[in-house]
């Protein structure tokens, strides 16, 4: 299928980019220790919803939605180049929306004109479930992994490292315990030699019963990435960080501001 835009390229959209959430599935089930006080469970529970059944929602369709009236009449609702976190309700791969994924191409290969972001937990399933037009990544589309602790570092990068993405991204979040990403830095170059993992991310957990960040995994991290210009990123601290065998509990407020003030980010 053709890449298709309602809007020739002299003709672009007069409105400003936006950031927007498309949570076009909802639902999931848990498949490692980072799962264990999942958000959207905490969430869905609180109302009496069963978090672990799969559903599309009614947003599912959003990217390509089209203003029926005012001065943008015939416009996509979602503005021109456009940043879309795709599917942080549920996992993009999930089993239970095999049937609904390639619609999800189709849309996100018809908005390419805004870019796509999402993070999995399920590597192993991206390969038989990538669009036949995929070639070795579009440049729109990002897909992130999320590794929590060295057990899921040593089983999911081996897998995630081999496939064919734009660009490859690790998100250590919720950080359950020191990780060494060093042998996965030195073994998986790009063509020009430099590693293929892209960006790093890490995050303490948040909520009532979060479990223990320690600051000095988070330097070990930010370190192997310094000693190979690997973007970092230190997303949040936790509700509780332990810094200098000091342990802090960190109102939810506060851990973002708290992280950045650290002073890791590197881009």
């Amino acid at each position: 299928m053709e890449q298709m835009s309602l809007f020739p390229e002299e003709n672009i959209d007069p409105r400003p980019p936006a950031s927007v959430n498309w949570n076009l599935w909802h639902g999931c089930t848990k498949t490692s220790p980072g799962c264990l006080h999942c958000y959207m469970y905490r969430r869905d529970e609180s109302v009496g919803r069963d978090p672990s059944i799969v559903q599309k929602t009614e947003n599912f369709d959003l990217p390509v939605r089209v203003l029926k009236s005012g001065k943008n009449k015939g416009r996509y609702k979602v503005p021109y180049g456009s940043h879309i976190d795709t599917c942080f309700s549920s996992d993009f791969f999930h089993p239970d929306a095999d049937d609904w994924r390639d619609d999800a191409w189709d849309m996100m290969r018809e908005r390419a004109d805004c870019t796509f972001f999402m993070i999995t937990k399920r590597p192993e399933r991206i390969a038989d479930h990538l669009p036949k037009d995929w070639g070795e990544g579009w440049k729109h589309v990002s897909i992130a992994v999320t590794c929590e602790n060295q057990d899921m570092i040593d089983k999911r990068l081996p897998v995630y490292l081999s496939l064919p993405l734009e660009s490859h991204m690790v998100m250590i979040e919720p950080m359950l315990s020191d990780v060494d990403l060093k042998p996965y830095i030195e073994k998986y170059k790009s063509a020009d030699g430099r590693p293929l993992i892209k960006h790093v991310s890490v995050g303490g957990e948040s909520g009532a019963n979060a479990r223990v960040c320690d600051y000095a995994w988070v330097e070990q991290v930010h370190a192997q990435c310094a000693d190979n210009d690997i973007s970092f990123y230190y997303h949040q601290t936790g509700a509780k960080l332990i810094k200098d065998g000091k342990l802090y509990y960190v109102p939810r407020r506060l851990q973002h501001s708290q992280a950045h003030k650290a002073g890791l980010d590197m881009r």
